[in-house]
């Protein structure tokens, strides 16, 4: 499936994004092992987190929906889980296959996760090692999945000192730390999103953060609980930089989760000149959430400074999109995460944009976009749902209409997305060959 979008317009409306997906990925985690059902609201329904719901049903847990964002999961306890019948398919999802790693490491039974031909390619060596270093054994394919894990290992707690700053690494020690002896605790060298940390509190599971470091005692357990899961700021940013670039828009994106470690896409947008409201601010389940109102805005380039990178960490394809529509040169360095996402997504956003006639420069960890006149034409999206949404809102801009190849991995995060955009005012096609 391909998306083709024509340019012009201006956007309004009202909209809720579907629900958070880093949420929605630790909703199904957590409730399984709780005691008790656990019932979520705002679920988000994209294949990601449909494989980590899929993931508990093939290990014995009675899960009824997800239906128009409903879940209710049985929990098993920590030590209920049963082992799978086959091979665990993760999909896309990163965040399944490491976050699991951690959960599967210390198990009573033998596990096999694997996933599609991009998650293939997706280094796992980030969460193994400190895996390893408590005392599972986990085979890989040079350090990528398939993930064999075996069984009946007993763990050990560790302090770990992260290398880099990424909150699925993080998860996945914490998460393991649930059944190690004694003590687990590590420390990040920047800040990364919490949701794990404040998702053990809401499960009844203690989580002392002191000193910058972060830490919990095995042998707990969790308690079942109820929740309405935020819609999904990764999502929203979107629509945040398609009302700004479009002239007359006016955008409001309501119940959107504001927590302090995924908002850098609003302040770097801000730094760059954007108009955002946020109000009618609120707490819901531990979580901060707002409505946002977003109004187009001119934008000019910025050096994006780097403690906001891991705050906005998969928020950046569409902010690369703001950049080439900003006056004046953006630079983002201290950014090498985004070479390992679903694809290297410096490299796939920078030939795309130079297609659409953007001078770009590429190193390392970042990129350097010259803000300028985008034209239509032909981009791919190298099986990346981001950037193919990413592609959608740069269309607004371009002097003519953009095919964006291969979309249909957009599912796993934003379900439709195209007719949400309609209704705000996209003049977005998808095509089936």
């Amino acid at each position: 499936m391909k998306f083709i979008v024509d340019p012009g317009g201006s956007l309004s409306g009202t909209i809720r994004v579907p629900g958070d997906k880093s949420m929605s990925h630790r909703t199904v985690m957590l409730g399984a092992l709780a005691n008790g059902t656990t019932k979520a609201s705002g679920f988000l329904e994209g294949q990601d987190a449909l494989c980590t719901v899929q993931a508990f049903k093939d290990m014995g847990v009675t899960i009824r929906g997800p239906i128009d964002g409903y879940i209710e999961i049985d929990g098993v306890g920590l030590h209920g889980l049963k082992a799978p019948e086959a091979v665990l398919d993760m999909g896309n999802s990163g965040t399944s296959i490491r976050l699991l790693s951690g959960l599967m490491a210390p198990q009573a039974f033998d596990t096999t996760m694997t996933g599609d031909v991009s998650l293939q390619k997706r280094p796992m060596g980030r969460v193994t090692v400190p895996l390893e270093q408590m005392g599972a054994v986990i085979e890989s394919d040079g350090g990528k999945p398939p993930l064999r894990i075996k069984g009946s290992q007993r763990l050990k707690g560790i302090h770990y000192e992260m290398p880099i700053a990424s909150a699925q690494v993080k998860s996945c020690v914490l998460l393991a730390g649930l059944y190690a002896e004694g003590r687990t605790s590590l420390i990040e060298p920047a800040p990364t999103r919490d949701h794990t940390e404040r998702m053990l509190r809401g499960f009844g599971y203690d989580v002392d953060c002191e000193n910058d470091v972060i830490s919990i005692q095995g042998g707990g357990s969790l308690q079942a609980t109820t929740l309405d899961i935020p819609a999904d700021i990764s999502s929203a940013a979107f629509f945040l930089v398609a009302a700004t670039i479009s002239k007359g828009s006016d955008v409001t994106l309501e119940h959107v989760g504001m927590n302090p470690t995924r908002s850098g896409v609003i302040t770097i947008l801000t730094l760059m000149g954007a108009n955002i409201d946020v109000f009618n601010e609120r707490e819901v389940g531990g979580e901060p959430v707002a409505d946002l109102r977003v109004r187009s805005a001119a934008l000019t380039g910025i050096v994006i400074p780097e403690e906001l990178v891991p705050l906005a960490i998969d928020e950046f394809p569409v902010l690369f999109v703001a950049a080439a529509c900003a006056s004046g040169r953006t630079v983002l360095s201290g950014a090498e995460e985004l070479r390992v996402k679903e694809s290297d997504r410096i490299a796939s956003m920078a030939e795309g944009l130079t297609r659409l006639g953007i001078e770009t420069e590429v190193f390392e960890d970042g990129i350097i976009i010259a803000g300028g006149e985008m034209t239509g034409g032909q981009v791919d999206t190298f099986h990346d749902h981001r950037i193919a949404m990413s592609f959608a809102v740069a269309a607004l801009r371009a002097t003519g209409a953009i095919q964006i190849n291969d979309c249909d991995h957009v599912a796993t995060s934003f379900p439709g997305f195209a007719s949400l955009a309609r209704r705000v005012g996209f003049d977005i096609v998808e095509a089936f060959d």
